[in-house]
């Protein structure tokens, strides 16, 4: 399929160049329609250049003939020298930018100019190697500050590099192969289980299973289980490979109780657990990230359990639990979880009843009623004799 247009452009961030001479270019992933996502590095000056092209091409939209037909965002031009301060300030209103590009009506948003801007260049491909000058500095643009305060960003950011426990062939064209023993410098983790990473000159997606940290075996950034589990559904089918796996049709809603970096998620069916790719699973509510057309593409990242000949530098292995023991917590979780249910409900009924008990005493006491008056024949009949008499002479 051919990359025919755009569905997601996001701003990583920067880098700070030395060759040939000191400059600043703004990293951009851009992610298409046929799943392929790259790294594109643009400079300041040509994306004005670019905008201004594109206001020229489209001049109603642009506000050249009426001011309120506008529809295509400003950007402000250039300044006569760009320092590091420049760079960091102006990369609110780039991300801002690329999002109002793309939302904008097909004409615009989908026609040659934007699309042949963002394609990749010969110099995208063949970055700026270690031994040219000295090596670039990038600045990577928070995912939770990307639309708050762009001046928080104080220094470069070091990228983190990890040691390939096994020699990885591409599969794809996006993909980075690498052999046993390579170092790389991870530019984004992703929750899908595949990493985007650089070596040297070069970048590409690797699956977080080959790669291990190289002060520890361990996953600094592996969160503990969280038995309460999170509402998540299915959105894709996965038949299990491994016992250990779950097999799950699409449609099915599931808790999971643990999120591993390798992108393969420990997930609850009732009391049953086992791993299930991430990348199949929707929480719960929310709409799916990306089409089912688009997902049938996509591959499922490799696990670390099937790694033929996997060498680590570490002499103490990677902690895992297996599936027994998660599920040996998770029911005696649930079993917790229900004794306390329970007890509430106990506790609820008893409240209850003693209100029930009490509740008459609170009520006022009921007024006795009163007779009908009698009739004067029932009064003769019932009074006594010097009664009697005096009623007959009263008469």
């Amino acid at each position: 399929m051919s990359e025919t247009s755009i569905r997601h452009i996001e701003l990583l961030g920067f880098e700070k160049r030395y060759f040939p001479s000191q400059h600043y270019v703004y990293m951009f992933l851009v992610k298409w329609r046929d799943l392929s996502e790259k790294v594109v590095y643009r400079k300041y000056t040509e994306i004005y250049e670019f905008h201004k092209a594109l206001k020229e091409m489209f001049p109603i939209e642009s506000g050249e003939i009426s001011v309120e037909n506008r529809i295509i965002p400003h950007l402000p031009a250039p300044k006569w020298f760009d320092g590091l301060k420049s760079t960091e300030n102006r990369q609110g209103t780039l991300a801002d930018y690329c999002y109002t590009l793309l939302n904008l009506p097909n004409k615009i948003s989908r026609c040659s100019h934007v699309l042949n801007f963002f394609k990749v260049r010969t110099d995208d491909i063949n970055l700026p190697v270690d031994n040219q000058i000295r090596k670039p500095e990038t600045f990577l643009l928070p995912k939770d500050n990307a639309k708050k305060n762009i001046a928080d960003i104080t220094g470069p950011i070091i990228l983190q590099t990890y040691r390939a426990i096994a020699d990885y062939e591409n599969t794809s064209k996006n993909e980075l192969p690498v052999s046993t023993g390579d170092l790389v410098d991870v530019v984004e983790k992703s929750e899908n289980g595949w990493w985007f990473c650089q070596k040297k000159n070069k970048r590409g997606w690797v699956p977080a299973a080959y790669l291990e940290p190289l002060d520890s075996a361990d996953e600094a950034e592996d969160g503990e289980p969280n038995y309460e589990g999170e509402q998540y559904v299915t959105i894709k089918s996965y038949t299990a490979d491994q016992d250990d796996e779950m097999t799950l049709t699409e449609g099915e809603p599931i808790e999971v109780i643990h999120k591993l970096l390798d992108g393969w998620w420990v997930v609850r069916k009732g009391e049953a657990t086992g791993y299930y790719p991430s990348m199949f699973l929707q929480k719960s509510g929310e709409d799916p990230s990306m089409p089912k057309s688009q997902l049938k593409n996509k591959g499922v990242p490799p696990r670390r359990s099937t790694i033929r000949n996997a060498q680590s530098i570490h002499k103490k292995g990677r902690k895992q639990m297996n599936q027994d023991m998660y599920r040996r917590n998770s029911r005696m979780f649930l079993q917790q979880r229900k004794s306390k249910e329970n007890l509430f409900r106990l506790e609820n009924g008893k409240s209850n009843r003693i209100e029930e008990l009490t509740e008459p005493e609170n009520k006022p006491k009921e007024q006795p009623v009163i007779p009908p008056r009698p009739s004067k024949d029932l009064l003769l009949h019932r009074c006594t004799e010097q009664t009697r008499s005096k009623i007959q002479a009263a008469n």
